[in-house]
């Protein structure tokens, strides 16, 4: 197991130093020995210095790098902060604002029934982009960032293959 050190956040104000080495796992500088196991009903199981918990996984935000956790009918929003996001935080370079805002695909084939943007508009995070059919279902298509429409690559009415682009963002 190669070392990593892993900042969480809990609940916006509780950090923990969690170090994954060879010798062991430690947070704070203090040995830890845990275990968990996914349970049948989709919680877990987890053990932590001989005791247990039964924690169930809530939300998980990949692109902000959180975590909405239940353990013991407590709740916890845990954000992780990997070596890259810790490197650029202590070089005064908020990571989340360098983000790459993606640009929007199709999941899967399907007939574009109407674009609701323009090239050149700004829009926020949940404005809707765009209306796809596909298995004879209506996908409202919603912006996951901030963002300007760079470029519309396809019209109404049109066919898409899974995977092609559909609009640019920037």
């Amino acid at each position: 197991m190669k070392q990593l050190m892993i900042k969480a956040i809990v609940n916006g104000t509780t950090p923990f130093a969690i170090n994954t080495a060879p010798e062991g796992l430690s947070c704070n500088g203090q040995a830890v020995q845990w275990s968990g196991l996914e349970l049948p009903t989709g919680n877990y199981s987890v053990i932590l210095d001989g005791r247990s918990y039964t924690a169930q996984v809530i939300n998980i935000d990949k692109d902000a790098k959180k975590v909405k956790v239940l353990i013991e009918q407590q709740a916890y929003e845990v954000a992780i902060e990997e070596p890259i996001d810790q490197l650029l935080a202590a070089m005064g370079i908020n990571h989340g604002a360098t983000r790459k805002v993606n640009d929007i695909k199709a999941p899967m084939p399907g007939l574009v029934l109407k674009v609701l943007v323009s090239p050149g508009q700004a829009i926020k995070k949940g404005d809707p982009v765009l209306i796809l059919e596909a298995m004879k279902m209506e996908n409202v298509f919603k912006a996951t960032a901030d963002a300007i429409v760079k470029e519309i690559k396809v019209s109404e009415r049109t066919a898409v293959e899974k995977g092609e682009v559909l609009v640019i963002l920037e």
